[in-house]
């Protein structure tokens, strides 16, 4: 045989064996866009003035820039009214959805929230997908019996499995209601979300790690609980010099990227870091159900204004020693899924104000909770967390306090219209204490 049929033979041969890895995907790709079409089509459709208001304010402070407007003294159309209340360069990035038509800047900014939750689905989940823990996999039971060893089998289907494991996972986390409303509103949280966990997971990544993380933090400053996280895991007993150039990288980039805006627009830069950046009020009416910050709840209580501020000092305090303490044990134990988790629910229990959107860490959550799949009990925990953070709790809580019956209404509407706030306390330890105690007790089994 001449050279050349052997590589047209070995041509073909790898153009067949490219196309039937891929080929499983298309299915699980028209799967999820069949699943996730009602909710996207119903939001793009909506009323013009309910219809992607966040992706609005975005839009506008690009447009702002472009214009040479205030970036800081606009509020959208009526009966809306937003203003901008991101950092100066956060408008700076959004100049390309101001170069955009309104319905072409909707459908790309859609089109991003599921890419990066498809992402974040990818890393949180990795060990479920590819049936392998952080540290490798983990043996099955010897012949193959129980959950584990159905899981074991359906892994040597794996071009069949992963593609459609995937689809699930990705319905199941859009319709979560922080992510539901990640379209509802067209918010940024997913991408944050995404640039935080691929900076700390990914194994090989083609950018200086940390990076990510000062974008984020530089974008929307709640991530900057990642540069705390960086810190304390960079430094001390146990530490390795990689972590220390990550947190040294995210500092560096977050502090470029703030500074940035004083050269380009430096009135408006000034305008946030000295004005508006100091109005709570300007993030809206931080009552409302939809805050689930510590804060938010403890304002619920409608207790002296003094008084709030005290209690929430403290439990600021006690619940960010608690978090970061366990993320970090998380981080040097080898499970940095885990570590992310809790961080980014510091994000959501230490601002001064959380939507229900920013609680869209409840993906990486899950992904932490679920592990690799071979534990039954984890998988379980996982699926009753899902269902919590699917339905709309805190509004029953609403409807209960608004039903007005003596002593239930006043006192069980609170608690449930704190949920997902609480809810989230209740995530610190699980992750941090029940986690790694089922992690412990399972290997035992074993």
């Amino acid at each position: 045989m001449r050279t050349g049929e052997v590589t047209t033979a070995g041509r073909r041969t790898w153009t067949w064996l490219t196309w039937s890895r891929w080929l499983p995907w298309l299915p699980a790709l028209l799967l999820v866009a069949a699943a996730v079409a009602p909710l996207v089509l119903y939001w793009l459709g909506n009323v013009d003035d309910q219809r992607l208001v966040d992706l609005d304010v975005y839009r506008t402070g690009g447009e702002a820039v472009l214009e040479g407007r205030s970036v800081y003294g606009f509020v959208t159309p009526a009966p809306q009214l937003l203003p901008f209340t991101y950092p100066p360069v956060a408008a700076l990035l959004a100049t390309p959805l101001a170069a955009m038509s309104w319905p072409a800047a909707q459908w790309a900014w859609t089109a991003l929230i599921f890419l990066t939750l498809a992402v974040t689905v990818g890393l949180s989940f990795r060990a479920l997908l590819t049936g392998t823990g952080t540290q490798g996999a983990t043996p099955a039971r010897p012949g193959g019996l129980g959950w584990a060893g159905g899981l074991e089998r359906l892994r040597g289907m794996d071009r069949l499995w992963a593609p459609l494991l995937f689809a699930v996972l990705m319905i199941a986390c859009t319709y979560l209601m922080p992510i539901r409303d990640q379209v509802r509103f067209g918010q940024v949280d997913i991408l944050l979300v995404a640039l935080c966990l691929a900076d700390c997971v990914a194994r090989r990544p083609v950018w200086p790690r940390g990076m990510l993380i000062g974008l984020a933090t530089a974008v929307k400053l709640t991530p900057g609980v990642f540069l705390i996280y960086l810190l304390i895991a960079g430094f001390g007993p146990g530490a390795r010099r990689e972590r220390r150039d990550t947190f040294l990288i995210a500092a560096l980039t977050a502090a470029l990227l703030t500074l940035l805006p004083f050269v380009v627009i430096p009135a408006d830069a000034a305008d946030f870091w000295f004005r508006a950046l100091l109005d709570p009020e300007r993030l809206g009416a931080n009552a409302a159900t939809t805050n689930q910050s510590m804060r938010g709840m403890l304002i619920r209580l409608y207790l002296p204004d003094v008084l709030t501020s005290l209690l929430w000092v403290a439990l600021v305090a006690v619940v960010a020693w608690y978090g970061f303490r366990h993320a970090r044990r998380a981080l040097l134990d080898g499970h940095p899924v885990a570590g992310v988790a809790l961080v980014g629910l510091m994000a959501v229990l230490l601002s001064p104000v959380a939507w229900i959107h920013h609680l869209a860490w409840v993906v990486v959550v899950l992904g932490a909770l679920a592990g690799d799949g071979r534990d039954p009990v984890r998988v379980r925990v996982a699926a009753g967390v899902w269902l919590y953070y699917v339905l709309p709790i805190p509004w029953w809580g609403v409807t209960i306090k608004a039903a007005e019956i003596p002593v239930l209404s006043p006192v069980l509407g609170k608690i449930v219209q704190n949920g997902f706030g609480l809810g989230a306390l209740f995530l610190v330890w699980l992750l941090g204490v029940w986690l790694p105690r089922r992690r412990a007790a399972f290997q035992a089994l074993r």
